[in-house]
């Protein structure tokens, strides 16, 4: 069904081809970009690229076109960047050159340039300070945060628990633990798991994030102007992100008429003081609908790749069942059966911090990192980028790189201990991303991801409902985040 719609749109852009055709940004600025495959007039690479899996084709150029090349999606050039060494010497040799974020038309329309995420030049550089100093006020990497983790976790598995070992797909309920940890640093307090607002929200949240995956999407982010004016998923993600903005507003609401200058609760609190101090001017970039963009991109980036992770986890762990017997064992050894884990449990759970490093190496579900876009002209592996000019950062080359590992494409957390057996930190391990555009909430995330899964297996075996051979670890989609394919498995308290 969905081909049979993107075959109906790109025959509307053909069509349109005329209306369309326009030079691509980097062309004609006496840039120099690398090489690539030869692009069709109006549609460009498109029709090389595998809608369903383009990282297999990105990979496959890279074969022919080395490590740099250029790609062209409709009109729009983009250079794709390959393996660790390349995209290190990119987003962190060079990382002020590469620190732009490409648009992304689908949320552009909504965001309006708004939000941290899509934002570029200095708005994007005073509302990532702002971010990044008030979650560190706020517990970014604390103990108080710690806590909040941990009695997360403890609801988390007691949820489980009422399922009674009865088959469960984990995904939604994952969704809602890990949203409640944005939801406590935003608004200051956790839902519960059967608040029907909450429930909405997780469900848009969720729904959204298949939505963005999906082939017509990013064809709209090629031919925005022809599949705007076409019925299709896309106004249903438009309609979920309207009803996410009205549920942000109303919590606004609700904090400006509470709101204490004295005693800021929560990060939208910190959000509604600054708005104050700057409303005389009438450049700042503190406005509401800046709050609410900042809010939707901390909730879609702090939720989605986190629980794809945590699913992720689940699978790998019920494939490889000797695995998960030696991550309970170090987690009985050394935090026992009753006591909750705890970060200064980390240092002591080598393996275990290996096994999650390792997931989300294996996993890679965020593979392209986000594309970014060259903030000034640059000179990169002998050519002249443009300013303006797109990148695309292939995360996912990097962490299937046979020069830095061993047997890349084998699940082996081994990757990251060294020949004692101690856990080794690695600079070519990139999940969050790398340089200036690196996710803002990694510390956090780090601690979700080992808090939630020390506390699961600890409580539970994972069994699957089907022979370990038989699990699918192929990814869902490849789209802003890669999440795996629904299934169920058996929560057996130990």
């Amino acid at each position: 069904m969905e081909i049979g719609v993107v075959m109906v749109a790109l025959l509307a852009i053909l069509i349109s081809c005329l209306l369309l055709f326009r030079k691509g940004k980097g062309q004609g600025t006496g840039g120099r970009l690398p090489p690539g495959p030869r692009p069709l007039p109006i549609v460009g690479n498109l029709f090389q690229l595998d809608p369903k899996n383009p990282i297999s084709s990105l990979l496959a150029l890279r074969e022919r076109y080395g490590s740099v090349y250029t790609i062209y999606l409709g009109s729009q050039p983009f250079v794709v960047l390959c393996g660790y060494q390349t995209v290190k010497e990119a987003l962190v040799d060079q990382g002020e050159d590469f620190s732009g974020r490409s648009d992304y038309p689908a949320l552009t329309k909504v965001t309006q340039g708004d939000g941290i995420a899509f934002s570029n030049g200095e708005k994007w550089k005073v509302l990532r300070h702002f971010a990044v100093q008030t979650l560190r006020e706020f517990g970014m990497g604390r103990r108080s945060l710690e806590e909040r983790i941990r009695e997360e976790a403890r609801c988390m598995v007691e949820e489980l628990a009422k399922t009674k070992a009865e088959p469960i797909n984990p995904a939604f309920l994952l969704g809602c633990a890990v949203s409640n940890i944005i939801c406590s640093i935003i608004f200051g307090d956790r839902f519960d798991y059967e608040d029907k607002k909450f429930l909405t929200l997780v469900g848009l949240l969720n729904e959204n994030f298949h939505l963005l995956s999906s082939s017509w999407l990013q064809l709209y982010n090629v031919f925005p102007r022809v599949i705007s004016h076409l019925p299709g998923p896309h106004n249903r993600l438009f309609k979920n992100l309207e009803t996410l903005r009205l549920f942000v507003l109303e919590i606004v609401k609700e904090h400006q008429e509470t709101l204490d200058p004295n005693f800021p609760r929560d990060f939208m609190d910190c959000f509604l003081l600054k708005m104050q101090q700057e409303k005389e001017d009438p450049l700042t970039y503190f406005r509401v609908n800046s709050l609410v963009m900042t809010t939707y991109n901390l909730f879609f980036g702090g939720t989605e790749p986190i629980s794809a992770a945590l699913c992720y986890g689940i699978l790998l762990l019920m494939k490889y069942p000797e695995m998960q017997a030696k991550v309970y064992e170090e987690i009985l050894r050394v935090v026992g059966p009753h006591r909750s884990p705890s970060l200064e449990d980390r240092v002591h759970l080598p393996y275990t911090d290996a096994v999650i490093h390792e997931i989300l190496r294996f996993a890679d579900v965020v593979p392209l990192g986000g594309s970014r876009l060259v903030t000034r002209d640059a000179h990169f592996h002998g050519y002249v980028l443009p300013k303006g000019t797109g990148i695309l950062p292939c995360l996912y080359s990097v962490h299937k790189d046979a020069t830095q590992f061993r047997d890349p494409e084998t699940f082996d957390p081994t990757h990251f201990l060294d020949q004692k057996g101690n856990f080794r930190r690695r600079d070519v391990f990139m999940p969050f991303g790398a340089g200036k555009r690196a996710c803002l909430g990694q510390a956090l995330a780090r601690m979700e991801l080992f808090l939630f899964f020390t506390t699961l297996v600890q409580r539970f075996t994972l069994q699957p409902v089907v022979p370990p051979e038989e699990i699918n670890l192929s990814p869902m989609a490849f789209g802003l985040v890669s999440g795996p394919h629904p299934f169920t498995f058996r929560a057996i308290p130990r």
